[in-house]
């Protein structure tokens, strides 16, 4: 294959190259290295995009590196020392500069054994896609592109180096990335790409969780998910990766009872992200939360699906068993505790709207909705409205006007009252105070049965708080039974003030 270089021609491609880089690359070149800049930065170049983070490769060795930059650098660290890595920070730019490698991998392990390399064009060959295989050397502006790159990004297809095969035994995690980049820049695979992706999908077991994890929220969070999620499911990836969403695939009976829940699904997901508010909305975008609630939220359905007398399907609590498998799946990718119960309780709510259109909720079923969803309001709201895929317009347009409704009404209640944490109208203190208790389970009763009175009736004021609950004491058994010890004595002070532990809670 023909070495391509190029010498950069700024009238035809619009882009400025910052002086940090110049700068860097003459400290080099003055000290007798070699050094360009390479891979993603000039990828984006050529795309008209800003790229923060500078990667940069040298035949110089990461000691020598460290000579010419710790004195120019504002600061620098040596964690990836081992793989030629040195990092620092200048001007505003994260930068990595790693020495040329030319990688010998273990086939059986997650990591690669380190060879350093003395070659630009080898090095280049090492890397993931031509796209990325493309480099500038500096200060000279030289585009060296011995693998068509430019050509293949001109071409939106997405090409590597060398075989397929090599390139993702070298590092099975490339084939979630192929994906990845297929979502983010809206390239196609060449049909190699795929046909190896294809073959090779199981590889993606040694990769490890938090790898495989890193490039799915990148990738659910790209401009075109739906592309992504498609080729992970296509190739066979997703059969490793999120199996749950492979079996979204139902066959359809003959009668073709039912529609297709994996295709409903990721129009769910683009319809999700498209309703993302911008950075000054209550739901930024591109939100994870939302995206992966919306392309899991129907998983419960292969699981719960019955054939019913006459002919109809149905898939009774599969928002629950849906909830269930989201949370356990995030769990195995090794997701923090707070994003994984988000995307689980969306699951769960996401069924929750559909009996307001059919009868109208009181004002304590909307307190409820409210309250159940917490934090996830904006979210649920965006989810619900995503969920409505039918071609039948009129019933489309009975679902949003119903939404429209439910919004207005939660919107009415939050002019009376606070929505956002409702609570019983006395604490956990008061109640001791008036019924002269100690901490203990009865203390955790009263408090439920005050949020639930809450929940039903709204706010009420302290009198007929104390009323409802004193009407409630003298049902209760142990109304009959003296305190075990003397009870506190304290004024009663408004409600949410008290910092008495509860041995019983209601989680709302």
């Amino acid at each position: 294959m023909a070495h391509a270089h190029h010498k950069i021609d700024t009238h035809t491609v619009d882009f400025q190259v910052d002086p940090v880089v110049l700068e860097l690359g003459r400290r080099f070149v003055d000290a007798g290295h070699e050094l360009s800049l390479v891979g993603g930065p000039v990828r984006d170049l050529f795309l008209g995009r800003a790229s923060p983070d500078l990667d940069f490769t040298t035949d110089a060795a990461p000691d020598q590196t460290v000579k010419l930059i710790k004195k120019w650098a504002d600061n620098y660290w040596e964690i990836g020392r081992a793989f030629g890595t040195i990092g620092m920070r200048k001007a505003g730019f994260q930068i990595e500069i790693t020495t040329y490698r030319a990688d010998a991998y273990d086939p059986e392990s997650r990591k690669p054994v380190v060879a350093f390399g003395s070659s630009l064009t080898d090095d280049l060959l090492r890397r993931d896609f031509t796209i990325n295989a493309m480099a500038l050397r500096l200060p000279t502006l030289e585009l060296v592109d011995p693998f068509g790159g430019v050509r293949d990004l001109h071409d939106s297809v997405l090409a590597t180096p060398g075989p397929p095969e090599t390139s993702f035994s070298d590092d099975p995690l490339r084939m979630m990335r192929a994906a990845r980049f297929a979502a983010q820049l809206g390239v196609s695979l060449r049909e190699d790409v795929r046909e190896a992706m294809t073959r090779m999908a199981e590889r993606i077991t040694i990769i490890s969780a938090e790898r495989v994890r890193d490039e799915l929220v990148k990738l659910i969070c790209a401009a075109h998910p739906r592309v992504g999620v498609d080729l992970l499911v296509d190739t066979g990836l997703a059969e490793f990766v999120l199996p749950e969403v492979s079996a979204l695939r139902l066959e359809s009976d003959e009668h073709h009872r039912h529609k297709d829940v994996y295709q409903h699904s990721l129009q769910v997901l683009e319809q999700a992200a498209a309703l993302e508010t911008g950075a000054d909305g209550s739901v930024p975008g591109p939100d994870f939360v939302l995206r992966f609630a919306a392309l899991m939220h129907d998983i419960g359905k292969p699981a719960t699906r019955r054939f019913e007398p006459g002919g109809a399907v149905s898939f009774r609590h599969h928002d629950m068993v849906g909830s269930k498998l989201t949370s356990k799946r995030m769990k195995t990718l090794r997701f923090d505790n707070d994003t994984t119960k988000a995307v689980a309780r969306l699951v769960e709510l996401h069924m929750r709207f559909y009996g307001y259109g059919e009868a109208g909720w009181s004002d304590s079923a909307v307190r409820r909705y409210v309250t159940d969803a917490g934090p996830l309001l904006e979210r649920l709201h965006r989810l619900t409205r995503s969920d409505v895929t039918t071609r039948n317009q009129r019933k489309a347009d009975r679902l949003s006007f119903a939404y429209d409704d439910l919004e207005a009404r939660i919107a009415a209640i939050r002019e009376q009252e606070s929505l956002e944490a409702v609570r019983p109208d006395l604490d956990g203190g008061q109640i001791m105070a008036l019924l002269g208790l100690t901490p203990g389970p009865v203390v955790g009763r009263a408090y439920k049965f005050l949020l639930e009175e809450r929940m039903e009736y709204g706010p009420l004021d302290p009198a007929d708080a104390e009323s409802k609950l004193r009407a409630w004491w003298a049902a209760q058994p142990e109304a009959a039974t003296p305190a075990s010890s003397p009870a506190p004595t304290a004024t009663i002070a408004p409600a949410g003030s008290s910092g008495v532990a509860l041995s019983t809670t209601e989680e709302s």
